[in-house]
This record gives structure tokens, sequence and C-alpha cells, in this order.
């Protein structure tokens, strides 16, 4: 993808923690999460007229099953913009790359006008918490390396699901990135790194590291709560984000949530 004119942003979006199921009137602590994608959805086709690419940051689906990533697949068709996912904890990455229709949303580096988009899959099958592979981590310092010696390469976007810094919920701890602090080394040693993307702790976070931008972005479904100690459920409503990445580097970004609909979530529950 190339910029034709050298001052229009990059237009993003991205979506994440969708926890789609293969019956699409299951539901995820009482909030059916396909009624509720779909209306994050409905959200992004009327808000974003010019959409340059989707990230879509794992937890794709609840059940690993390959009717949620079809339908997900079919709903990104919609949006008219091409995509790319990483898997989260409740997926599977050996099912996603079985839908045939999208083998492309797997390329793990796209690179659009003078940025690089970094995308990284600390997904463990069986386990909640993330870690990044020596193979995702060569990835990321490779390609941090090669920008940093392409001229035609400005700044960088890096993305993964979990969370690679503290949630703010002490239910939290040992959620997140275990080796968060290999990846963080990576991203300090490299001056082209902008922001850190991510999702799977369902809220809206926006914070600075170092000089880095760090947002994760709310659920397409269920909130979690912040600042607490046992895991409860916020009534924010579901969401996505929106990015404009600017040629100096600059980062404009918000949220997007859903209005005019309330959810009825399970307050009681203690854990999903």
């Amino acid at each position: 993808m190339n910029r034709e004119q050298a001052d229009t942003p990059l237009r993003v979006v991205q979506i994440t923690d969708s926890h789609l199921f293969r019956d699409p009137t299951a539901a995820l602590l009482k909030l059916n999460t396909q009624i509720s994608f779909d209306l994050v959805l409905e959200l992004v086709q009327r808000k974003e007229e010019n959409i340059d690419l989707i990230l879509a940051t794992g937890d794709i689906a609840q059940d690993a099953s390959m009717e949620a990533y079809v339908r997900f697949g079919a709903a990104m068709e919609q949006l008219g913009a091409p995509f790319y996912w990483i898997p989260g904890n409740h997926d599977r990455r050996a099912v996603m790359e079985k839908v045939a229709a999208h083998k492309d949303a797997f390329i793990n580096l796209v690179k659009s006008g003078n940025w690089q988009i970094v995308m990284l899959d600390s997904s463990i099958v069986g386990e909640v918490h993330g870690n990044l592979a020596p193979e995702e981590l060569q990835h990321l310092e490779s390609c941090l390396q090669a920008a940093q010696n392409d001229p035609a390469i400005a700044h960088t976007l890096v993305c993964l699901h979990h969370n690679p810094v503290p949630g703010s919920a002490l239910w939290m701890d040992g959620i997140g990135l275990h080796n968060d602090e290999e990846f963080l080394a990576i991203v300090d040693r490299f001056k082209t790194v902008r922001a850190v993307v991510y999702g799977h702790i369902h809220q809206e976070l926006d914070f600075l590291r170092k000089g880095v931008r760090y947002l994760c972005t709310p659920s397409t479904c269920i909130q979690f709560k912040p600042d607490v100690e046992d895991f409860a459920l916020d009534d924010l409503n579901p969401a996505y984000r929106w990015f404009d990445l600017h040629r100096d580097g600059s980062i404009i970004s918000g949220v997007e949530r859903v209005t005019g609909h309330v959810f009825d979530v399970d307050h009681s529950s203690t854990g999903y």
C-alpha cells in the first residue's frame, strides 16, 4: 500500500476481543457477543469513511471455532479495507489459518507510507497469559533494525494481544505478557517505535512509557472494570479504536462506543 498524498494520515481501525461463538445466539456472561459485535461493526460503518486497514488483535473467537472465524472474516469484508489478525488466548491459530478466504490476514508486517506495523503472536495454546516465542522476538527486532536502516520507513506501530505492561486491576496480575521485560527491552532500543497497541484486558488505556505510547482498546463485548482487586464487569458499552498515523510520527487516536443500547451482563460473575 502506498499513500499518494504525503499529507494524508493512515487511517487504522482496531477491533479486538470479539469472543464470537460457533453458535451466534451464544452469550458470554449473559451478553450475546454476536449482537454486540454487529453493533460495533454498524458503528464503524457509520463513523468511518476511508479506512486504510483494520487490525484485529485477538480473541476473535471464544471457542476457537471455524464458524466464528468465517463470520468474523465476512464482517471484515463488509468494511471494505484489508484486515490483519493475530490470535489471542481463546483463539487457535491453526484453525484461523484454515480460513481459506483470509490467508493474507496473517501477514506479520504491514508497510504503508513511511509507517510499518509489526504484528506479533503472543498466544500460548491452553494458557490465559501470553508469551512471545524467540522467533516472535526476533521478528520484532529484525523489523525494527531494518526500519532503522531504511530511509523509507520512519515510524513503527507494534501490535500484540496480551498486555505488555500491568493491567489496571489487581486480578489481572499474571494474565498479561510473561516475558514483558524481553519485549520492552527491544522496544526501548529502537527510536522508530511510536506506539504499542493491544487488547486482552477489555478496557481503554492510553499512556506514555519512555516516550512510546501504549494503547489498549475495549472489547466489542464485555468490559472489565478498572482499579479493582477482584474480577468485575464495567457498565461501559462495547467499542472500537481508530488511529490517524501521520507522516511526522504523530498519532491521533480515539475510542468510539456503541450508544443507544443497554447491555445486560452478569455482574455477579467472578470470572469467565
